[in-house]
């Protein structure tokens, strides 16, 4: 065995020998490295989650407001819009040179807490997420029928739906205290394969149900002595008057931002477009001093860590300095000593940073389903990326300077002081 092989050796086998008092330590860091990697990976991955979630929509058209605010609600159903646009500008629309599909979504209405989307059986075909992949369906097909529903998967699992399931849609959105369209019942049609987008928990229906189960409302409330019976429902003219939203791809994208002047300067309705990859920008820049706040109160924990580290190994070397004496003694030199102080904080270290990285995993294996299902925010387990890897070699490299600190003081006890000990 190589000098520097037993000296690795024995710097394991003194740390274990001291892994009472060390193990608190390695705990530290083992923390600090799962706060810094676990932010960095929440940061990355959600920004990535977010941006896959609308591709292929070049843009989302709306009422006039807050581009970001239109963008949340009706792609991430975060939110609430101020206005609605109307139907004669989606057709309009819909009709022009540039525009190659367009897809109108309305959103108000909910079922136990998840939200409705009315839109058209397009919707299905011209959807896409994580750049290129389309929706499918684990069984069933899209609506037909007046009073079809498609779930997402996130709704059918915690509802434990089946096709064929019969269920009621609320007025509004939430959980309790909504008043339900009870006399007007929807079938599960299709249910959609997972997706790790918002689409999992929603449902689906189309433009004219939505129109349908508000026949008898006026001021999001039911007129009084007035009631239209499901089966009397398709007797009616159920164009819609107005929609939440109108997805649009274009046949050139180069053409975007001259069909977004066009439909910002729309002389008929005010109306905005929005590109969900500028919108998204925006909210990554309101993002960014809270990012930053976070990682520097994640990098302070680590150099907690790290402090701790330093003084645990500074307050042993008391104890530590006949056996340092007698190693000198049996021909170790003053770097040997050093190699070996710098070892033993390094084995510290990496331990801690695996048990962080394990713990890491830990933590999104259980909470990564979860804020898929309640949020449609998809947290997933992978090997660390660039930045990861920076900052764990960011961590590992501090920790041997902070070694060298007690390493230093070890190195200049001479091997009379050691001696001269007394027990």
């Amino acid at each position: 065995m190589s000098r520097f092989g037993y000296l690795l050796s024995l710097a394991g086998k003194s740390a274990w020998n001291r892994k009472n008092t060390l193990v608190l330590v390695m705990f530290s860091i083992a923390l600090s490295t799962t706060l810094l990697i676990g932010l960095e990976r929440v940061r990355t991955q959600l920004r990535e989650s977010f941006i896959q979630t609308v591709s292929g929509t070049d843009l989302v058209i709306g009422a006039r407001g807050s581009d970001l605010q239109l963008l949340l609600y009706a792609i991430f159903h975060l939110g609430g819009a101020t206005n609605n646009m109307g139907w004669d500008s989606v057709r309009r629309l819909a009709a022009k040179n540039d525009v190659a599909w367009a897809v109108p979504i309305s959103l108000g209405d909910s079922h136990r807490g998840f939200p409705v989307v009315a839109t058209t059986s397009d919707f299905f075909a011209r959807y896409r997420y994580q750049r290129d992949k389309d929706l499918r369906f684990t069984e069933g097909a899209p609506f037909d029928g007046l009073f079809d529903v498609v779930l997402g998967s996130g709704v059918a699992k915690k509802t434990g739906y089946v096709l064929g399931e019969k269920l009621t849609l609320s007025h509004g959105s939430g959980k309790s205290g909504l008043t339900e369209h009870a006399d007007k019942p929807f079938a599960a049609t299709g249910l959609l394969a997972p997706t790790g987008t918002p689409v999992d928990n929603s449902l689906f229906i189309s433009l004219e149900a939505m129109e349908a189960i508000h026949l008898d409302w006026q001021g999001g409330a039911p007129i009084p002595g007035f009631h239209v019976q499901a089966e009397q429902a398709a007797k009616f003219d159920l164009t819609p008057k107005s929609v939440t939203a109108l997805l649009v791809g274009l046949k050139n994208r180069a053409r975007v931002f001259a069909v977004q002047r066009e439909i910002n300067n729309y002389k008929e309705e005010a109306l905005m477009g929005v590109m969900p990859g500028v919108a998204l920008d925006q909210l990554w820049a309101m993002l960014n001093t809270g990012e930053a706040a976070l990682m520097l109160i994640s990098a302070l924990v680590t150099a907690t860590g790290l402090a701790g580290l330093v003084s645990v190994i500074l307050a042993g070397l008391g104890e530590r300095r006949r056996e340092l004496a007698i190693l000198r003694s049996a021909g170790a030199s003053p770097g040997d000593i050093l190699t070996l102080l710098v070892l033993e904080g390094l084995w510290l270290m990496l331990a801690g940073v695996l048990c962080g990285l394990a713990l890491l995993c830990v933590l999104i294996a259980g909470l990564g389903p979860i804020l898929a299902e309640s949020y449609g925010l998809g947290l997933r387990l992978s090997p660390p990326e660039s930045g990861e890897w920076l900052l764990l070699g960011g961590i590992v490299a501090v920790g041997f300077l902070a070694s060298l600190i007690p390493a230093w003081r070890a190195y200049r006890l001479s091997l009379a002081d050691g001696l001269s000990v007394s027990v």
